[in-house]
């Protein structure tokens, strides 16, 4: 979350928590001239288009009531996706038994990229399986990770063996 973030979580929250979904995070892009308020929200059952529609309306009248930025700015409401940035530890907890990519500050085990299924969150880490065992990494060692959506191949038609 960046520093110009936490006012307005303080203020974007408690709206969206009375919309029965969570703020899943809030970053603020940009310069004093042309900001981008980027919202994600995040709710036990999928969020559709309407409801981010709504969510969008009431967070830009709580912003142009507020005026927290000298010059314009752009909001962007969306919901995680398949594939999501891990940037707090509740994502991370959130995110238990998804495949994810990890790119550190520094070499870990001779590498920077690191690829497996997220298996545990403690309060200073996780730990992912890989191809080459678990592997945990401290959230500080991190320069960014998502998970990563994986294609399940189908079979293909008329393929299966009786």
């Amino acid at each position: 979350m960046s520093d110009a973030a936490g006012p307005l979580w303080q203020l974007i929250e408690p709206y969206v928590a009375a919309e029965g979904i969570e703020l899943d995070d809030l970053e603020v892009v940009g310069g004093d001239k042309a900001s981008i308020v980027r919202v994600v929200i995040d709710a036990d059952a999928p969020i559709d288009v309407d409801r981010i529609a709504r969510v969008s309306r009431g967070v830009s009248r709580l912003l142009d009531e507020a005026d927290p930025f000298p010059g314009a700015y752009t909001l962007e409401v969306s919901s995680p996706g398949l594939e999501r940035k891990l940037r707090t530890p509740r994502h991370y907890a959130k995110s238990i038994g998804r495949e994810v990519k990890v790119k550190t500050r520094t070499e870990i085990d001779g590498q920077r990229v690191h690829r497996g299924v997220l298996r545990a969150v403690s309060g200073d880490g996780f730990t992912i399986s890989a191809d080459d065992g678990d592997l945990t990494i401290g959230f500080g060692d991190v320069a960014s990770a998502q998970t990563i959506f994986v294609w399940e191949k189908a079979a293909k038609p008329g393929s299966a063996k009786h």
